[in-house]
Parts: C-alpha cells; structure tokens; sequence
C-alpha cells in the first residue's frame, strides 16, 4: 500500500476473464493504493498476486451468496459477451442484462460507496438494435436498484487480445489501426479503444463525485491518456 494514502482501497471486480476485465486487474493491482483487489469469476485467472482474492462462481445467478464474503469496496461490472458466443438473444440477455442488475442489488445490500459498470457506446433503450438495446435496458435498471455514485463507461470497439476468437472485431480492429485518424470531431467517439485505457479510465473514474453518469469512449480515451501522464 501507498504510505501516503490515508485511505485503504479495495475493489471487487466481476467479468474478470474478459478483455476489459483481464486489463482492469491488472491496472489495480499495479496501483499501490488498492491494497486488496477480489474478482469474481467462473474460472480461475492464469495469474496471481499477494492481493489478489479469486471467488470462483459457477452461477452467476447465486451472486447474493457471495454477500458475506465480500467487502464493501469499489465494484467494477466488466459484464458482456455477444449474442453469438452466448447462442440467442435470450441467452445474451441473461448475461449482459440480467448479471449486471444482479451486481447491482449486491452492491446496493452491501451499501458499495461507487459502481463503474461497462456498457457500450450507443446504448438506448429505444434503438432498433437489440444488442444496444439490451444495453440500454441494462443501464436503466442498474440506475433503478443502486443508488450510490454510478459511473457507466460506453466504449467504442474494443481493442486487445481476447481469448476468444471474433472475426468482425479484427477485421474493424485493423481498420481502426489504419484509419482510426479519420475519426475526429463528432465522430470521435467512435474510434476503436484498447482495453487497457478503458481499464486505467475506469479506475480514475471511480475516484470521481457523483456528479456525472456516463463517460463515452471518447472521453475514456482522455480520462486513461491523463492517468498515464501522471
């Protein structure tokens, strides 16, 4: 731990095994000033450290029972998969819909002082596309159950090295390498980001009042670029 933090830190991080996920650990535990970093996950991670606590949980459904088992430190909800990889729509929704609110009300009983939950950019309750439409639902009921400070970051692409294999993503990853320049002004938001300064923004952003609610991927881009200045 840092000496000259008078706070001690800790987080809990659930969806630790993805791509944003992965980067966030990582992120907290090269910060001095959390001194304690648990992930919730279905599998164990590759790596360890001192201060890190794995939780291995099957069923993500039986979040509640982790109640006494957790401590009241920043939670991250790293969340989401794709309707492919989860086989239909109403598979995916029990992923990316249903896990959150269900992060959301243990963070709420266990009275979480910050939330940061991974969405996505363009996400609308009222879009004709289901997956950002699930999105958007998602962010409207975490909204409704936790009602301490709740940050929502809404990344454009994502960029890094998943486990899994996504054909459209390396191919509009490549893209975004060749031509990410053209994205500027209003369209700014929708350059691709890498998962790691969508991990160092969201650690930054845990830290900040509840003064604003969602953070787009442009604004990521800078919150992340700044911790890396500093």
């Amino acid at each position: 731990m840092n000496p000259n933090t008078e706070t001690v830190k800790s987080a809990v991080v659930f969806g630790a095994t993805g791509l944003v996920g992965k980067e966030l650990v990582k992120v907290l535990l090269e910060n001095r000033d959390f001194e304690f970093v648990t992930v919730v996950v279905r599998k164990q991670l590759a790596f360890t450290d001192t201060r890190l606590k794995q939780i291995k949980l099957p069923d993500f459904s039986k979040l509640m029972d982790l109640r006494d088992k957790l401590k009241a430190g920043i939670f991250f909800c790293c969340i989401g998969t794709t309707i492919k990889t989860a086989g239909s729509k109403d598979e995916f929704a029990k992923v990316d819909l249903e896990i959150p609110k269900s992060v959301a009300r243990l963070a709420e009983s266990l009275s979480v002082p910050s939330l940061v939950v991974v969405s996505s950019i363009g996400a609308d309750t009222g879009s004709s596309n289901f997956y950002l439409r699930t999105k958007g639902e998602m962010e409207k009921a975490v909204r409704e159950i936790f009602h301490a400070n709740l940050k929502f970051v809404r990344p454009s692409l994502l960029m890094g090295d998943r486990d899994e294999f996504r054909f459209g993503e390396k191919v509009s990853a490549a893209f975004m390498k060749g031509f990410g320049w053209l994205f500027t002004g209003p369209f700014k938001k929708y350059k691709g980001i890498y998962a790691r300064d969508v991990a160092f923004a969201m650690m930054k952003i845990s830290d900040l009042p509840a003064e604003k609610l969602i953070f787009e991927s442009d604004e990521l881009q800078r919150l992340a670029k700044e911790s890396l200045i500093k």
